[in-house]
């Protein structure tokens, strides 16, 4: 792993659909499960740019509260900033806001740097 700098952040914008939504609800709203993929594909996305060949990142802890509704067709805008690095392990402090600029999440998520020869030999 290169040296990772801890002002990493970034943001990304997202149209929601359909299939982001809660099914069980009568009024198609953005789900909690959509959010914490977009929170992991953003920081995936942010750290995969730091690793070495051979090298990937899995999410190992989210912890995060989903604080406002977003109607389906809404875009939302993830954004995460690098918190910590110890090691292998790197936890980002993540927020979300609707394109009315209420804040619907927040929280963290770790992820682990790996060596993807050593991990798929791994049994289960």
């Amino acid at each position: 792993m290169k040296e990772v700098p801890l002002d990493l952040n970034e943001e990304m914008t997202v149209a929601t659909t359909p299939e982001m939504g809660v099914p069980h609800l009568p009024i198609p709203m953005y789900s909690t499960p959509a959010m914490v993929s977009h929170f992991e594909g953003l920081c995936l996305r942010m750290l995969q740019r730091h690793l070495d060949a051979g090298e990937t990142s899995v999410g190992y802890r989210v912890d995060v509260r989903h604080l406002a509704p977003t109607p389906i067709g809404q875009k939302v805008t993830v954004k995460a900033k690098l918190k910590e690095i110890d090691g292998r392990k790197c936890v980002f402090e993540v927020e979300a806001y609707n394109e009315m600029g209420v804040k619907i999440g927040e929280g963290l998520h770790e992820r682990r740097v790996i060596d993807m020869n050593r991990f798929g030999g791994r049994g289960g």
